[in-house]
C-alpha cells in the first residue's frame, strides 16, 4: 500500500480481489454505479475463463472501509510501440469502465488517491482507458482527479451513448418526444407483428424462468446473422458459460446488489425477441438482445424495447436504462437522452519515453485499421 497525500487515513495501491462484503458494501454506497465491475460480474467473467482467477485491483480505503476500487491489467499495446500499458479490465460484455467510488463528503479526496493508486499500479505507465463515461460522476470526477494530480490526457475517441432517465410516468416520456416519427413507424410495426397473431411481453428475473429465458436468448441469437458469423454467444463455450454463470441461478455466485432480468417478447407463445440486462444502483444495463430474423419487417428488437421503456415507467424497476450500445444504436430515435462515452490515454507525471500525441496516432491508427478489417468482412 502506498499513503495517499491528500489525506492520511486514506490508503490507496494495488491490492487482490476485495472482501465479498465490503465489495458489496461498495457498490451499494457508489453513486450511479455501472454493474460491469461489481462482484458476482467479475466472478462470472472468472468462472467462464473471461478473466484471471488473480485478477488485480487498485483499491482506496478510508478508515478500514472500501472507498473505491479498479479491477486492472497490464498489456502490450500499440499505443506504446509494443510497450506495457495499464488498462481497465475489459472483455467483450463490458460497457462501461468507470472505477466504483463511494458517495459522500470526502469523494474528492477518495478519487485523489484513486489517481495516486494508479500510478502505482502502472508503474508510472501510461493508462489506456476505453469506454469511459465522461458524463458520470465517477468519470467525470476520475479525469477531474488526473487534471489536479498533473497527469497528461487525450481523448482517442468518443461517441454520444444513449441512456433514458424515467419520468413521472410513460405519458411524460412521449410528451414532446423528439423522434415522433420513429414511436409512430413503431406503432405500425406493432400492428403488423399482431396482425401475425398473439403478441405478449413477460419478464423474468429470478429462477427457473430466468434460467429458460437465457436458454432462450442463446438459442434465437445462434439462429441469426451472429451464429453465421461465429460471434453468437453459444458460438463459443466461455462466452455461453459466461451468461450461465452471470444470470443463471443455479451456477452463478450470489448475486448482491445486482440484479437480473430478461424481458421477452413473444408471438403465439414463442419468443421473438429477448433482452437479458443487469440492474443495480438505480439504473438497468440492457447488455444483449436477440431477435428473430424472420420477423426483421416488424423490428421486433424495437418493439420489445419500447415495452421495456414502458415497464420502467410502469414498474419503476430502474431509474434510468443504459442502452449499452456503441455509436450508430437503433436506440438513438427511442431514447430520449445521452451519455458521453470515451477512450482516453493518460499519462502520470514524469513519464515521457513516447509522446502523450504519438500515442493517441498509433491508437487512432489502430481504431482505423479495425474498422476497415470489419468493413471488409461486412463487404
Amino acid at each position: 500500500m502506498i499513503s495517499a497525500v491528500h489525506m492520511p487515513a486514506i490508503e490507496a495501491g494495488p491490492s487482490d480481489a476485495p472482501d465479498a462484503a465490503e465489495w458489496d458494501d461498495l457498490f451499494a454506497r457508489a453513486r450511479a454505479p455501472h454493474p460491469h465491475y461489481a462482484r458476482h460480474v467479475v466472478a462470472a467473467h472468472q468462472r467462464a475463463g473471461l478473466a484471471p482467477e488473480a485478477l488485480r485491483f487498485v483499491t482506496i480505503r478510508r478508515a478500514g472501509r472500501l472507498e473505491a476500487a479498479l479491477p486492472y491489467g497490464i498489456a502490450r499495446d500499440v499505443s506504446a510501440l509494443g510497450g506495457r500499458v495499464a488498462r481497465p479490465f475489459l472483455s467483450p460484455f463490458v460497457t462501461a469502465t468507470a472505477p466504483l467510488v463511494a458517495d459522500g463528503p470526502a469523494r474528492d479526496a477518495v478519487l485523489d488517491a484513486l489517481v495516486a493508486g494508479l500510478a502505482a499500479a502502472s508503474g508510472g505507465r501510461a493508462w489506456r482507458w476505453p469506454l469511459l463515461p465522461l458524463d458520470g460522476p465517477a468519470g467525470a470526477g476520475l479525469v477531474a482527479a488526473m487534471d489536479r494530480a498533473g497527469w497528461r490526457r487525450a481523448t482517442v475517441a468518443a461517441f454520444a451513448r444513449p441512456v433514458l432517465d424515467r419520468r413521472a410516468s410513460h405519458d411524460a416520456f412521449l410528451e414532446g418526444h423528439p423522434h415522433k416519427g420513429r414511436l409512430k413507424d413503431l406503432r405500425r410495426r406493432a400492428k403488423r407483428l399482431g396482425e401475425a397473431g398473439a403478441v405478449t411481453f413477460a419478464t423474468a428475473t429470478a429462477g427457473p424462468d430466468l434460467d429458460q429465458a437465457v436458454a432462450a436468448f442463446l438459442a434465437l441469437e445462434r439462429v441469426g446473422w451472429k451464429g453465421a458469423a461465429g460471434t453468437a454467444m453459444a458460438c463459443r463455450p466461455e462466452h455461453a458459460a459466461f451468461a450461465r454463470a452471470l444470470f443463471g441461478q443455479k451456477e452463478g455466485p450470489a448475486q448482491g446488489p445486482v440484479g437480473a432480468r430478461a424481458d421477452i417478447l413473444a408471438l403465439d407463445g414463442r419468443p421473438v425477441a429477448i433482452s437479458l440486462a443487469l440492474v443495480g444502483g438505480g439504473v438497468a444495463t440492457l447488455l444483449k438482445t436477440a431477435y428473430d430474423e424472420d420477423q426483421r419487417a416488424c423490428a421486433p428488437g424495437l418493439l420489445l424495447e419500447a415495452e421495456i421503456v414502458r415497464a420502467c415507467h410502469d414498474d419503476a424497476f430502474a431509474d434510468r436504462l443504459d442502452s449499452a450500445t456503441l455509436a450508430g444504436s437503433a436506440l438513438e430515435g427511442l431514447y430520449r437522452e445521452r451519455e458521453t462515452v470515451a477512450e482516453i490515454i493518460a499519462i502520470p507525471p514524469g513519464r515521457d519515453a513516447l509522446s502523450l500525441e504519438r500515442r493517441v496516432a498509433l491508437a487512432r491508427f489502430e481504431h482505423r485499421a479495425r474498422d476497415e478489417a470489419r468493413r471488409r468482412l461486412g463487404r
